[in-house]
């Protein structure tokens, strides 16, 4: 089961945000994520907010979900009452979104839309496992102004599939992203995961030339890592599985930059590679630059203007809290200029343009001259005045991070 929640200042009932806030929500781009904690069965090494139908109680039917998010939304356009740019980006996560009806999801960005507008350009992206989704519900989906799915692939070899727990089968998540095509998507995802107990280099080049071959324009791929409290977690510490290898997993990941680049995909920020430009995730990059989103859903995260906060995570509980009429926000925090820089440096440096040496203090600006001599920083890069990681770099990425920061 999901672990607990942060702990922070108590967030008010109606949802209020202070004036500082509200005078600079958007400045950076403002995103909406949908939260939909649903899954039909709970993978091994998951540590997400999710729920399966058996560890639902009362008032959390998938069947009144949409509704309650749309009480949530109109909640939030109250709370910035106009304040807000048109949503540049929408992500419906989880869980398996794809597990509600399309006219449900379909319902929620309509409400989006009459919330808060929605931008000419506007990126629309839903999750989905491979097998959750149909011809019919893709061209639904499509029809109701989606523009982009992600679909969790993971590997393509049935005995690592196994070991994640995943209920799809070989072979599916290639025919998916074709129906997605053929539905009208702008942009397929496939994700993938690497480092999974029994998984070797052939079987990861598989994986790899799978999603290749299915065409798609962006890929993400992620190292296997084993959370405190799952399936996985207590098989390794069991010792029935063993834990993931540091060195092997570096070398899946130089396999993956060999053979995704070799296909036309350039990486963009550490574990996601796209066609083009166009085909990046701008929903993530908006993350990664520390813009504004307003999270909806049980559990989901928020942050406008310096403030972060989160829901209660259960269903029912969220569910409980809007039907009373307040807000299903936890707890929350103001950022200061501290924490706001150390997000930033952690955040930015991930990407492929880097970040400004400028916003470095001396000590991290000595620490990235260190870093380009170790080879872990592009020398060009430095000279122009960014600190942008290497192949090698991208590898160590945490500790360059840490090095810049300390």
């Amino acid at each position: 089961m999901p672990g607990p929640l942060p702990d922070g200042d108590p967030a008010p009932r109606d949802g209020v945000l202070p004036p500082s806030a509200m005078s600079s929500v958007g400045r950076r781009g403002f995103g909406v994520y949908v939260h939909v904690p649903f899954c039909a069965s709970r993978c091994g090494y998951c540590d997400f907010n999710t729920y399966t139908a058996t560890e639902l109680g009362g008032g959390a039917d998938q069947g009144a979900y949409a509704d309650t998010v749309l009480a949530e939304i109109a909640l939030a356009a109250r709370v910035l009452d106009g304040a807000a740019p048109e949503v540049d980006t929408v992500f419906f996560g989880g869980g398996t979104p794809t597990l509600l009806p399309s006219d449900d999801l379909a319902r929620i960005l309509d409400g989006i839309h009459k919330a808060f507008g929605l931008a000419a350009d506007v990126e629309v992206t839903t999750e989905a496992n491979p097998e959750s989704v149909t011809p019919a519900s893709l061209t639904a989906l499509r029809r109701a102004g989606f523009t982009r799915i992600s679909l969790g692939m993971q590997s393509a070899r049935p005995h690592v599939l196994a070991v994640l727990d995943r209920r799809h089968t070989a072979g599916r998540p290639e025919v998916a992203a074709a129906e997605a095509r053929a539905a009208g998507f702008d942009h397929v995802n496939l994700d993938l995961i690497y480092g999974a107990p029994g998984e070797n280099a052939d079987d990861w080049q598989a994986s790899l030339d799978a999603v290749v071959g299915a065409g798609v324009d962006h890929v993400s791929a992620y190292a296997l890592i084993v959370e405190d409290g799952t399936r996985l977690g207590r098989q390794v510490a069991r010792g029935e599985l063993p834990m993931p290898d540091d060195d092997v997993l570096a070398d899946r990941y130089l396999q993956a930059e060999t053979t995704l680049s070799g296909a036309g995909l350039s990486w963009y920020e550490v574990s996601n590679w796209a066609l083009d430009p166009q085909a990046r995730c701008r929903h993530n990059e908006l993350y990664w630059r520390s813009g504004d989103w307003w999270g909806f859903g049980p559990g989901a995260h928020s942050h406008v203007g310096g403030v972060r906060w989160w829901n209660v995570k259960h269903p029912t509980a969220y569910a409980a809290r809007l039907a009373d009429g307040a807000s299903p926000g936890h707890a929350r925090e103001s950022l200061d200029a501290g924490t706001r820089h150390v997000e930033d440096v952690m955040l930015r440096l991930r990407l492929l343009e880097g970040l400004p040496l400028a916003i470095l203090d001396m000590d991290g600006q000595a620490a990235a001259a260190r870093a380009v001599e170790d080879g872990l920083l592009d020398p060009a890069q430095h000279a122009a005045g960014r600190a942008v990681l290497t192949l090698r770099g991208r590898l160590l990425a945490d500790a360059v991070v840490r090095d810049l920061l300390t």
